[in-house]
């Protein structure tokens, strides 16, 4: 049996206003807090991962290397590089980027309302393990080449890569 897990809803400005078990925000469409995280190599490949095909939303659609959302009380640095290792099994050092709000519905129901916060590392080695629960799929791409995929091929990527990397390129 899996735990329970809970996000930290936000209002519009991130001030935390409670929290909510997962799913329900994610039913109920509630803004809540998020991370998504981009690892690099030394030649500033990305690594993407391919979404495990039995995800709640998106599955099978490609997104940056990792992304959650932090739990009551927890630092998003801390979250962001707690997850890392538990979803890519990599550990690594996070900055900040910024963060943006965006929204996005999908054909299941659930619908994403997130203040988002890009972290970004560099991986020193490549030698990692995937959880197979999370990741079908992984691989390392350039970002001109990932933003010529995501232009001619949006559907198969996640509703908010294009934005997160927005405040990587500017």
């Amino acid at each position: 049996m899996t735990e329970t897990e809970y996000v930290i809803l936000v209002d519009q400005h991130d001030a935390p206003i409670g929290v909510a078990e997962k799913l329900e925000a994610h039913r109920n469409g509630l803004c809540h807090r998020a991370f998504s995280v981009f690892i690099f190599r030394q030649n500033q490949e990305l690594l993407l991962q391919q979404r495990a095909k039995d995800k709640y939303h998106s599955p099978g659609l490609w997104t940056n290397t990792c992304c959650s959302h932090p739990r009551p009380d927890e630092d998003i640095i801390e979250a962001g590089e707690r997850r890392l290792l538990e979803e890519m099994g990599i550990t690594a050092k996070l900055q900040s980027k910024g963060q943006f709000h965006y929204t996005a519905q999908f054909s299941n129901g659930l619908i994403e309302n997130e203040i988002d916060y890009v972290l970004v590392g560099t991986l020193e080695n490549d030698i990692f393990h995937p959880n197979p629960a999370e990741v079908h799929a992984y691989r390392w791409i350039t970002l001109s080449n990932l933003e010529q995929e995501l232009a001619r091929h949006p559907e198969q990527f996640t509703p908010w890569l294009k934005q997160a990397l927005g405040l990587l390129t500017n």
